[in-house]
């Protein structure tokens, strides 16, 4: 097997019942890996925390890569509703409180599960269909803040589509690294310590 196909799911649910056993499926496998750790999250384990044999489990998924990567997308298709949320509602006028908007929102997307999103990043295995998804959220949200860097009054920077692509990596990057870590994270100062260097760089003079 390609090691493509083996990152796919092995069918799609076309009816309710197989809609609920596939989030069943993806839910034990999230508390399995975040209990347990990637090595040790088996199918077996996955099943039995799904209440599904492990036949079952397999007509869904061929092993625990392809369930893992169903994992992300997932985790990405929140966010990205997260972001769209966010271009309907009111922008702050300060700069600073865009920058606070962008890092709340991306900590809150991530606090849910921090084991499960250190074994996400620790273990990703991209398909080419979550690398394109990647991509594509990657590419909406730096649309989303360069239009909202483009003539704001307190920004420094020229470039803004540089801007915008380093503030996206920088917190999505940052965000993951620590909400992940295995030490303790203080999160007010955290979020007030990365917009205040977001807001640094914005506010240097380049024009």
């Amino acid at each position: 097997m390609s090691d493509q196909r083996r990152l796919h799911p092995r069918k799609q649910p076309l009816q309710h019942r197989a809609e609920l056993t596939r989030q069943r499926i993806l839910a034990a496998a999230a508390h399995v890996f975040a209990e347990y750790g990637y090595a040790a999250g088996t199918t077996n384990r996955i099943a039995e925390q799904a209440r599904i044999s492990i036949g079952s489990l397999y007509q869904y998924y061929p092993n625990k890569d392809a369930i893992l990567v169903e994992l992300m997308l997932r985790h990405l298709d929140t966010g990205q509703a997260a972001v769209e949320r966010l271009s309907t509602q009111p922008v702050p006028d300060s700069l600073e409180e865009i920058l606070r908007m962008l890092v709340r929102i991306a900590i809150e997307n991530h606090l849910d599960d921090p084991q499960l999103l250190r074994v996400m990043i620790e273990q990703m295995q991209p398909s080419v269909e979550l690398r394109e998804k990647i991509g594509a959220h990657q590419r909406e949200r730096i649309a989303y803040i360069q239009h909202l860097l483009e003539n704001h009054p307190e920004v420094g920077v020229a470039d803004t589509y540089t801007a915008a692509r380093l503030v996206v990596s920088t917190i999505e990057l940052v965000v993951h690294h620590l909400i992940a870590s295995r030490e303790p994270v203080e999160l007010p100062r955290f979020e007030n310590e990365l917009t205040a260097m977001l807001f640094g760089y914005l506010r240097a003079s380049g024009k």
